[in-house]
Formats: structure tokens, C-alpha cells, sequence
């Protein structure tokens, strides 16, 4: 997205002769936002994109090479645009905009009444606590998806949104009166430690292994809304163990850490699949915890389906890890040794 001179938007002055490009913002109370506080926000697009920001009064200089400035300079643009439309500047933001750069608008509509959260090449899913975005090609493509096939695989590494997305994807379908419950669910499989005995009732000794989806879901719904749609058993969360002999029809359904599952938990499983129900199944094929030998759900599903109509697989890569910057490179490295 090329800057123009506006009277809406930045202005870009290049003089090519001092590699620098001048921005001038027009509100400076738009402009603080965009800075963050202490500058936050612009050692965040410094340090990601090779430039560095000068700042004086509504005016900002960058400095670096021409490709850099002029990327930097669509990243800034973009951000006052979002500050302009009344929304909210986070670092999220900032590296989903970075990520993923300029947008462009696409032709094609997803998912009938989903249509209006792909105009412009964005987007966007809506939740009652929040409005979530992809951070990452991969993960847009994922969304589309998700929105689009009955059945979904969604496999790579940690922090990768696989869960996230699926259960904000949930959450906007079940808000939308397009599924009537939702039913997330794990595999009950220690991460290479033995507990022993949980005391407690079996809610609470499966809980612990249930958190994340816990997590996710109170970042979308408010306290008292979860709570009540759990009491009603609009929201379930429960081992995959608990599914066998289900049908679950008009349902979003995620199946969690599925490289956790085996092939008879996994076949169990994708054949709950009813009348009107969409179902996601996210891995890591990279953390299996089953016993040395056994095969893994994940892999064998993977093997069988992939081809067939209506089923997606999304993949991702170290490349997609929107947790802390470090994960990235501890997964690198340890896909290198390998």
C-alpha cells in the first residue's frame, strides 16, 4: 500500500538523495497511539524491519534502505488507518501487520453468510470479548477453512493459533445461531510424567488436562456467560475418551492435541461427525506423548484423508509462531537437530 499525499492520511516526502522518508500525521493524538507509550510501538517496527523512526512533534523521519522505508512506511500508514477507524493499536497488531502486509481486496466470497469478514483480503472474527485477526498467511488460510470444509485439520508447531483460532471460530458461529453448542475436547495423555492418582471428582481430575481450552474460551465469552452456557451444556469440555457412542449434530467441534489420540480413539472420533456439525482437529505431530509403538491418530488420519472433498489440512511452520519471539527459534533449533 503505496503512501498519498492526503489530507486523511500520512504524507510521504522521499529524498532519495538523504535515504530517508518524512510521514506527516495529522492528529497527535492518533499519532501517540501509534508510537506507544515510550515509543514502544516504533522500536517494534525498528527492530522488525530494519529502519529506524526519528520522531518530531506530528512528524515522523525513517531512515534505512529504500525497500525497508517504503515497507515501514505501509506499516505506519496502515496503523493510523486502523487508529482512524476507532480501533485499538497493539503489539499484536503491529506484527500481524508486518507478517502479513498490505492487503488486497479478493473476489471470491467464503461461506455465504460469513461474507462480510473477507471483504478487503481481511480477516476478521468476531466474539463477544473481542475481534480476533489471523497474524499470519497461514493462519488466514486456516480461518477460511475452518469456515468454509465440515472437517478441518489444523497441524504444526506450538503457538501456532491452531486452538485459538478454531475456538474463537466456535465461539463466532455459536454467537451467530449457526451451531447450537460447542464441544471441545482432549485426549487425557500425560506429557511424558507419570501423576499417579488425582484426587477429586472426575471434572476435577480431568480439568488440568483441559486448561488451555478453558483459557481460550474465557478470552471470548464473558465469566458469566461461560458459566451459564456450561451449566445449560451449550459448552462442553471433556475428554476424547468421553465422545465414543455420540452423535453430535449441530455442533462445532474441536478435537485437541489430537497427535495424542490412537487410531481407534481417532477413527472414534471423526465419526461423531452429524447433521450440521463442523469439526476441527488441531496437532503437533512433532509432541507425541502416546507409549513407544503406538501409532499416532494424527499421522494415520493425515495418511488416509488428505484428497478427499470437504476435508481440509493446514500446516504451519516455526514461521507462524505468534507467542513470544524466542519459541520460534527454540523450535528451529530443535527441528534442526533432529
Amino acid at each position: 500500500m503505496a503512501l498519498t499525499p492526503s489530507p486523511l492520511s500520512p504524507l510521504d516526502h522521499t529524498t532519495p538523495d538523504l535515504a530517508e522518508t518524512h510521514l506527516d500525521f495529522p492528529d497527535n493524538r492518533l499519532l501517540i497511539d501509534l508510537c506507544g507509550v515510550g515509543d514502544a510501538h516504533l522500536v517494534q517496527i525498528e527492530s522488525h524491519m530494519g529502519v529506524q523512526i526519528f520522531r518530531r512533534g506530528n512528524h515522523l523521519t525513517l531512515m534505512g534502505e529504500p525497500e525497508a522505508r517504503d515497507r515501514a512506511a505501509d506499516v505506519l500508514g496502515a496503523l493510523y488507518a486502523r487508529l482512524e477507524a476507532g480501533r485499538a493499536v497493539t503489539p499484536a497488531d503491529i506484527d500481524a501487520e508486518i507478517r502479513m502486509g498490505p492487503e488486497t481486496p479478493e473476489v471470491e466470497a467464503d461461506a455465504g453468510d460469513q461474507m462480510e469478514m473477507f471483504q478487503g483480503g481481511k480477516v476478521e472474527i468476531r466474539t463477544k470479548k473481542k475481534l480476533i485477526e489471523p497474524r499470519t498467511e497461514a493462519q488466514k488460510a486456516y480461518v477460511r477453512a475452518l469456515f468454509k470444509n465440515e472437517l478441518s485439520f489444523g497441524i504444526g508447531p506450538a503457538g501456532t493459533g491452531k486452538t485459538y483460532l478454531a475456538v474463537a471460530v466456535g465461539v463466532n458461529l455459536f454467537v451467530q445461531g449457526d451451531v447450537d453448542k460447542i464441544i471441545l475436547c482432549r485426549p487425557a495423555v500425560e506429557a511424558g510424567e507419570r501423576l499417579g492418582f488425582l484426587p477429586g471428582t472426575q471434572e476435577e481430575k480431568v480439568d488440568p488436562y483441559m486448561q488451555p481450552l478453558y483459557d481460550a474460551l474465557n478470552d471470548f465469552l464473558p465469566a458469566k456467560m461461560l458459566q451459564k452456557l456450561k451449566e445449560e451444556k451449550k459448552i462442553e469440555i471433556a475428554p476424547l475418551a468421553f465422545m465414543r457412542g455420540r452423535t453430535l449434530s449441530n455442533a462445532f467441534v474441536v478435537l485437541d492435541e489430537a497427535q495424542n489420540a490412537t487410531s481407534m480413539q481417532m477413527k472414534m472420533f471423526l465419526t461423531r461427525l452429524g447433521e450440521g456439525s463442523r469439526m476441527v482437529i488441531t496437532g503437533d505431530r512433532t509432541q507425541v506423548d502416546l507409549p513407544r509403538g503406538q501409532v499416532s491418530g494424527l499421522a494415520d488420519a493425515e495418511r488416509l484423508l488428505t484428497g478427499i472433498d470437504r476435508i481440509a489440512f493446514n500446516y504451519f511452520t516455526a514461521k507462524d509462531v505468534v507467542r513470544h519471539p524466542l519459541v520460534a527459534k527454540i523450535i528451529e533449533a530443535y527441528e534442526a537437530d533432529a
